[in-house]
């Protein structure tokens, strides 16, 4: 048995990691089992054909490493071969915006790297919850509705997911005998064997930019996260094509005494200015940690849609796990690959189809990506692992979630559930949480600000451990989500 602890926003992906951590797993193995829980009962969330960012904390290592599991565009895929299909702007659904599943060969990665047990007994309990079936929540309810306009127009999609009451069973049994095969296989079953070739096949059928080619060529990259001091700690967040950098950036501006809204602005700026794929063009980071520095060009104003799922993991042996994945926008796509039960990825819809854009789309590209995990050290040991999901807001939670932590020393349970306020997308809006200390003030003298309720959803789900020594820990589940802490004893 490991003694351990895992926080996600789902209670049976947190019991199933923890069972794991009881039958001798470590931090690794029971994040990775946790998250394919979650790709079954969270799919309005993420999915196995999804994308997955981690930094770990290894035992008795000096440093974090991270795993950037992002996948890339198509070979095809090129602004005119978007624009020549109708399109002045990258589309966020259907099979154009899809790119490569990086989920799997993350999972394979972690595990051979860091893990103890195998790949068929990690994903064990999520197979057995696809055939068998769990009952649905309020929130994937909710989702259902609300997605039925597009689902719809996806027959194998809509078979699965239609509109369902909370409490209904929900069954998966082509997603199970897939997890069976993963499981049994290892990665070449998912990249170059009978599903990729499914995943491939339902692309072409849509005029899709996806091949075989790019599936079996596909890799993660294991990169040293950033470091930067923060009153007594170092933090750590993922490098580019991560939105990190802009985390980092308003966390500083912060902390410098700028205000949230000219934080952000500056921030979110500097990621339109520099951050995509770094295989095609480097991202600075001085300009990010200089709070003094101002970027010029206008903002990107796209709306974003976004749903994902942020998890952390410790054990009594010192691993450390923070991990995020995604399917992008809720439900992703909108295409479920025949005869595998996945929905595939929409994460290509960040793309610009300008071509003055650094995030602008080419083949073989990483888009700028949302998906950032977050630790934090004191005195050269782990203190934190922390994340949350929110699609680009992300950096704006995350960062007020580090606040409650380490400025005002809150309880990670406090810390998570306290009152949140972020900038949409439009970069004016401001949605406040209606018991936000002084939200009705701020609603009534500026009408750029727009109350909502209390644990609102699109103000994520977020989740941290704090470590207070070997074997000691506190930790906290977002109560905006379905999820739990659970402990190994």
């Amino acid at each position: 048995m490991t003694r351990g602890v895992i926080a996600t926003p789902h209670h049976t992906a947190s019991e199933v990691g923890a069972q794991v951590l009881r039958d001798g797993g470590n931090a690794i193995d029971a994040a990775i089992a946790a998250d394919a829980v979650l790709c079954v009962v969270y799919p309005h969330m993420t999915s196995v054909a999804g994308d997955l960012m981690a930094i770990v904390w290894p035992a008795g290592q000096a440093a974090p490493v991270g795993l950037i599991g992002a996948g890339r565009s198509g070979e095809k895929a090129t602004i005119e071969a978007v624009r020549g299909r109708g399109f002045d702007e990258m589309p966020t659904r259907g099979a154009l915006p899809v790119t490569v599943p990086g989920t799997v060969e993350a999972w394979g990665r972690l595990l051979e790297r860091y893990g103890s047990v195998g790949m068929g007994a990690v994903l064990e309990a999520a197979r057995g919850l696809a055939q068998d079936g769990y009952l649905i929540t309020k929130d994937l309810s909710e989702h259902l509705m609300r997605a039925a306009e597009f689902l719809i127009r996806e027959p194998a999609a809509y078979e699965l997911y239609p509109p369902m009451d909370a409490g209904m069973l929900l069954r998966n049994p082509d997603l199970a005998s897939a997890l069976d095969d993963i499981g049994r296989g290892g990665l070449n079953v998912f990249y170059r064997g009978e599903i990729g070739v499914a995943i491939a096949a339902a692309l072409k059928r849509r005029d899709g930019l996806i091949t075989r080619e790019d599936l079996a060529t596909h890799h993660s990259e294991w990169v040293e996260p950033m470091a930067f001091p923060y009153r007594d700690l170092v933090l750590y967040e993922l490098p580019a094509p991560t939105m990190g950098l802009v985390a980092a950036s308003m966390l500083l501006r912060m902390e410098a005494g700028q205000e949230f809204r000219r934080a952000r602005q500056a921030a979110y700026a500097l990621r339109d200015r520099y951050i995509t794929d770094p295989d095609f063009s480097p991202t600075p980071s001085a300009p990010f940690l200089d709070p003094a520095y101002e970027a010029a060009g206008a903002l990107d104003a796209t709306p974003r849609a976004g749903d994902t799922v942020y998890l952390c993991a410790a054990d009594e042996h010192g691993n450390l796990i923070s991990l995020i994945q995604s399917v992008a926008y809720d439900f992703g796509s909108g295409i479920v690959a025949e005869g595998t039960g996945m929905l595939l990825q929409n994460r290509g819809a960040y793309f610009s189809l300008d071509p003055t854009r650094v995030n602008r789309l080419e083949p073989k590209k990483r888009t700028m990506h949302t998906l950032i995990p977050a630790m934090a050290s004191r005195d050269g040991k782990p203190w934190a692992a922390f994340g949350t999901m929110g699609s680009d807001r992300q950096p704006q939670i995350q960062t007020q979630v580090l606040r409650n932590l380490v400025n005002d020393g809150l309880d990670p349970a406090e810390a998570v559930a306290r009152p949140r306020k972020a900038i949409l997308s439009d970069g004016v809006t401001m949605i406040v949480e209606a018991d936000y200390p002084g939200a009705a003030e701020m609603a009534r003298t500026d009408r750029r600000v727009r109350l909502v309720p209390p644990r609102y959803h699109q103000l994520g789900h977020s989740h941290a451990i704090v470590i207070d020594g070997p074997g000691r820990w506190r930790a906290g589940a977002d109560p905006r989500s379905d999820g739990s802490v659970e402990y190994s004893p």
